[in-house]
């Protein structure tokens, strides 16, 4: 992810190369109490970097990181000791996770001597008995009393679900939460054991003559039925299609949200929405002017605009929700309210605050940067209906995204759309406003250095704290990947590996200087896996780069598929490497030729992306040297074709269909590797050459809003896409191959 935005693919990793875990051995210049209060609380003292050398963390980022994390660093030894003393000034821990089936332990506090009794309120309704289990943990002293620890079994039978906890010792009542998640969750029933093939796009650059300038979700329903129809498509995975700022300018990234749990409502076909058809006819022609103006404002632009498409757009929302409702859709709208609750309210509340005060809530008087304060309730009180506005607004893209997912199943897809998830949130948006502690502050997300990127990167997204997100038993999360899923087949998870462990940066330091943050990524991948079981789809983790050997095992073991972008997939047991055959990729992946992060292949195959790199003095060595590398690489790939016989010998890659050849050839092979889900990239479909996201920039290249466009540079348009036979040849050839 450059500091805008997007996450790169990182390098896959020589497995060759030195093990991931670091030399034990202390740095003597670290004081060790220091050292073993990091590593109590998950933060990394040491790591192993990109080309396999043992880093120590200073002691001043690991001060600043444990600082984000609320600790008191001056005296390392009493804050360890608190932080041990913390479960035991608990009766039950905040939250237990457990995969079905699995024998887990729970310790339960009370004063010493006391009798307790545990049981467990099942969420369908109904108790189950508790079973205790020796302890022989002595009592201790905590806070002037003696506390005793028992011990109790989660039982193995409990059906997957968000269960209580309840503990009772003589007064005292203590609840805590139990989540039941999927050992394995692997693919969704209505797959069965069948292969399945499916389009990626950046959905905003694929416009019709009917969207906004911007392409919205009757272009994906279009989309999905003619992939579906025409060449049996499973799905179609789309860029992330978090909220973005409710007023211009707008973040181009889709990868920088707002909030990763509400939606942007760029994306909505004004003339979808059920009251469009409740307008007079004056009222229409109003809508109708402002998609004229914005057509002609538009013309000639080859770019997304999306601050000259909200501009537009969001004036005719109004002019449809001043319209109301009839009772039937009342009735429905509040029901939407009323399940979604207060993140949905708070979300509606910083859209209106942020349109009053500005789009940073950090720079809004104290009064109104917490959404429990007295001054924001006074606030909600006085914008009722524009608060009412921003949940209706959230309300029809629900509505659009369950019409777009039943039109892709019912013209034959088995998953329908595919959701992408981000990494993170803007400090500045919703989620961070309304979340508040649950983010750690003064520290961003990032990346250390790798071959691409060798200063690291620094993304400016504030991190989830661990310890909070255990605390309110993963609310935020469960709460986020369930509005996700409602209406999709499946959640492409970006750097997966930050369920794992996050680069935390600490604010003011380069991103070389930040450190690796622990999850409990038993308890974060499980979630996923229980929340993905509820809505029948499947779960694909972004787990390209630098990524520890076990971590893939333990994917596989949980059934979330992985990512294998064919130009990353090497044998490493050759000396230098070579591309791996393909009946030695994986099963359990989603298999690509290319990435977002990546130009189109006709790009790649010309070499743009080293000129591009050239242009914008990315490159560390001179234009020349690296075109004659790139190229060396190209012809690599090229002679394994040949060999695998899905490219005819005399194939000029330098020609337009010499090239278009190379491109349908690189999915022919992709057909024959093991994978369960193929994927081809629509802008490898009708050959377009421009890049999409160019990492380590932001605004020295248009990131995020480069229009989808044909060979000849030209923009293209859906109904274009419709009649492409370059398309329907590339699209035919996956299908065929299954």
């Amino acid at each position: 992810m450059t500091s805008s935005s997007p996450v790169p693919a990182e390098p896959a990793r020589d497995p060759a190369a030195p093990d991931a875990t670091p030399d034990p051995t202390p740095d003597p210049e670290l004081d060790p109490a220091l050292v073993e209060l990091a590593t109590a609380l998950g933060v990394a003292t040491e790591f192993v970097d990109w080309k396999g050398r043992r880093t120590v963390v200073s002691a001043e980022t690991l001060s600043a990181v444990l600082g984000a994390l609320e600790v008191d660093i001056d005296d390392p030894r009493t804050a360890l000791a608190e932080h041990r003393l913390g479960p035991w000034r608990r009766m039950l821990p905040a939250c237990v996770v457990v995969a079905a089936g699995e024998r887990r332990e729970f310790a339960v506090h009370v004063p010493a001597g006391d009798p307790v009794e545990v049981e467990i309120e099942l969420e369908v309704g109904g108790t189950r008995s508790v079973s205790q289990v020796d302890n022989w943990e002595p009592a201790r002293e905590v806070d002037g009393r003696l506390v005793g620890e028992a011990s109790f079994l989660v039982p193995s039978d409990l059906p997957l679900g968000y269960h209580q906890i309840v503990a009772r010792s003589g007064s005292e009542r203590a609840e805590g939460a139990l989540i039941v998640t999927p050992e394995h969750l692997g693919f969704p029933a209505q797959l069965g054991n069948r292969r399945t093939w499916g389009l990626a796009t950046q959905l905003y650059s694929v416009r019709s003559g009917g969207s906004w300038g911007i392409g919205d979700l009757s272009d994906l329903t279009d989309l999905a039925v003619w992939s579906a129809a025409e060449h049996r498509a499973g799905y179609v995975l789309v860029n992330p299609m978090h909220a973005a700022e409710p007023q211009v300018p707008m973040e181009p990234s889709p990868y920088l949200p707002t909030s990763r749990r509400f939606f942007n409502p760029i994306y909505l076909r004004v003339e979808a929405i059920d009251e469009y058809a409740e307008l007079t006819p004056a009222q229409r022609m109003r809508v109708r002017a402002q998609f004229e103006q914005l057509s002609e404002r538009l013309a000639g632009v080859d770019a997304i605009d999306r601050n000259q498409v909200w501009l537009a757009k969001e004036p005719a929302l109004r002019a449809v929700f001043e319209a109301g409702l009839r009772p039937g859709r009342a009735y429905a709208f509040a029901g939407f309210c009323a399940r979604e609750g207060q993140g949905l309210l708070d979300f509606a509340t910083w859209c209106a605050l942020s349109r009053a005060l500005g789009a940073d809530w950090r720079t809004w008087a104290v009064e109104y940067q917490s959404p429990q304060t007295e001054a924001v309730q006074r606030f909600r009180d006085e914008n009722a209906e524009e608060i009412d506005f921003h949940r209706w607004l959230q309300w029809c893209l629900d509505e659009q995204f369950r019409e777009a997912q039943g039109a892709a199943t019912s013209a034959g897809m088995e998953l329908g759309i595919v959701h992408d998830l981000a990494v993170g949130v803007s400090p500045a948006g919703s989620d961070a406003w309304s979340l508040g502690s649950v983010f750690a502050r003064s520290v961003s997300v990032g990346a250390p250095p790798d071959q691409f990127t060798q200063l690291g990167q620094d993304w400016g997204q504030p991190p989830l704290r661990p310890d909070r997100l255990a605390d309110t038993a993963y609310r935020p999360f469960r709460d986020m990947l369930g509005s996700i899923l409602r209406h999709s087949g499946g959640i492409r998870v970006d750097h997966i590996i930050g369920l794992f462990r996050l680069w935390w940066v600490p604010t003011g330091m380069p991103a070389t200087r930040g450190t690796y943050v622990r999850y409990d990524h038993e308890a974060m991948i499980g979630i996923l896996a229980l929340e993905a079981h509820r809505a029948g789809a499947l779960v694909v983790g972004e787990d390209l780069g630098t990524v520890e050997p076990w971590v893939r095992d333990y994917l596989l073991r949980r059934g979330i598929l992985g990512t294998s972008i064919l130009w990353f997939e090497q044998d490493w047991t050759v000396p230098g490497g070579r591309p791996l055959p393909p009946e030695e990729w994986r099963e359990y992946c989603l298999a690509s030729v290319t990435t977002h992060d990546l130009p189109p292949t006709t790009g790649y195959l010309a070499g743009d992306h080293v000129r591009l790199r050239h242009r914008l003095g990315l490159l560390t060595d001179g234009l020349e040297e690296e075109l004659a590398r790139d190229r060396s690489e190209r012809d690599e790939w090229l002679a394994v074709l040949r060999e695998h016989g899905v490219l005819a010998e005399g194939v000029d890659v330098d020609t337009e269909e010499g090239s278009a050849e190379v491109v349908r050839a690189l999915h022919r092979f992709l057909v024959r590797t093991r994978s369960r889900m193929l994927n081809l990239a629509l802008t490898d479909a009708v050959g377009d050459r421009r890049t999409q996201n160019q990492p380590g920039t932001s605004n020295e290249y248009p990131n995020w809003r480069v229009p989808l466009t044909g060979p000849n540079g030209e923009p293209m348009t859906l109904e274009q896409v419709f009649t492409s036979d370059r398309a329907a040849a590339a699209c035919h050839l996956l299908a065929e191959g299954l």
